[in-house]
């Protein structure tokens, strides 16, 4: 039996209660594992704002070099509208990213 990405994020979709699906993503996900989607989403979130350098990144927020080049590279990767589509998914306050 193969696993289903696209379930898991149905179930997570269309679940009504915030509260349970934080508990859900701690039996899903460790610690180290939440803390790296959290790091991840604050690296998309420093390049989109594009004030500070991969290596300022890397050094204020103590995220490997390689985790920030291969968000780099992905987002070199998209078109324009691809990105300000992004920006507007994980900015909703330009204050939030610091």
């Amino acid at each position: 039996m193969r696993a289903s990405w696209n379930l898991v994020l149905e179930k997570i979709l269309t679940h009504p209660d915030k509260g349970e699906l934080m508990t859900l993503f701690q039996l899903l996900l460790t610690e180290e594992e939440r803390g790296a989607i959290a790091g991840r989403l604050k690296v998309f979130q420093l390049l989109l704002a594009g004030e500070l350098s991969q290596r300022q990144i890397a050094a204020e927020y103590q995220i490997s070099i390689a985790t920030i080049t291969r968000c780099s590279n992905y987002l070199k990767h998209m078109s324009d509208d691809e990105r300000a589509a992004i920006a507007k998914l994980i900015v909703t306050d330009p204050a939030d990213i610091r």
